[in-house]
């Protein structure tokens, strides 16, 4: 695609309407008539906001990377590996109000659109690089208090991680299911970060 629409401000009563299109119709289907149906408002009006449905899911994502910074924060306190521990959970698991399926799906769809355009890869970067500034602060704590292994590297453990969360949201959405990962991660986070005790 060629250039970036404008992104205006979202309104929290067209937000929904996308969640609820996206959750109805998936991505692949979606129209601005179905969001103005959710919206119960014109197709008109919605073009006042947005004058794409490309611009609206730019700002859909700017508004859900919004919702997930504040659920996805490193916890202050308590020990470095439970504090780790409560991130990479709230990572993994998404509140009950994003937990359907057929969002999952539909952000997937959304994802699969990060290769052809630039403006929907910078945003979906955005949660990844949260995620990985949120790991390698706590690993980095965790070494300075001698929590972790002094040759554990923030950015390494923040790496596979992320690769980590990524792919049991891949598996929740593809197979529907994610087994075995939050054992994986506990697996790596004793042997290769957790100081000898």
């Amino acid at each position: 695609m060629s250039g970036d629409d404008p992104v205006p401000e979202p309104t929290d009563d067209i937000m929904c309407a996308t969640y609820r299109a996206l959750c109805r119709h998936g991505y692949a289907d979606l129209t601005m008539q179905d969001i103005a149906d959710e919206w119960s408002k014109s197709k008109p009006a919605l073009h006042y906001h947005y004058d794409t449905k490309r611009g609206l899911l730019l700002a859909f994502l700017d508004h859900l990377y919004d919702a997930y910074t504040d659920r996805v924060a490193a916890p202050e306190e308590g020990s470095p590996r439970a504090r780790l521990d409560a991130l990479i959970d709230a990572a993994l698991d998404p509140p009950r109000t994003d937990a359907h399926r057929e969002l999952r799906t539909a952000l997937f769809e959304v994802k699969a659109q990060a290769p052809h355009d630039e403006a929907f890869r910078e945003r979906l970067e955005r949660f990844d690089t949260h995620l990985a500034d949120e790991i390698r602060r706590l690993v980095a704590e965790g070494v300075d208090a001698g929590a972790f292994r002094t040759d554990a590297d923030p950015e390494t453990a923040a790496t596979l991680l992320v690769t980590l969360v990524n792919g049991a949201h891949s598996r929740r959405v593809a197979l529907g299911a994610d087994d075995g990962v939050r054992a994986a991660i506990d697996d790596f986070v004793a042997d290769s970060l957790e100081a000898d005790r």
